[in-house]
């Protein structure tokens, strides 16, 4: 299960609030503190290939995208 699609049940689970409680409490993803899914992109969230470095924060598709306007330049 992906880390989203716990919210996906919600549709059936509104007319039963105690049901979607105990749901809730049993699958939703836990909170990390180490690891790969502790840093996310700030653009878009995703949590695979976040760049870190000067202070950036975003994956490495989002940084193609606002590369030039950060003042980088690319050589090849």
């Amino acid at each position: 299960m992906t880390y989203s699609d716990y919210r996906k049940v919600f549709k059936q689970l509104k007319a039963k609030p105690v049901k979607m409680q105990k749901y809730i409490k049993h699958n939703a993803p836990k909170l990390r503190k180490y690891g790969r899914a502790t840093k996310k992109c700030r653009r878009c969230g995703r949590p695979g290939g976040y760049i870190g470095k000067y202070g950036l924060g975003v994956c490495r598709t989002c940084f193609r995208e606002i590369a030039t306007s950060l003042s980088f330049k690319k050589y090849s």
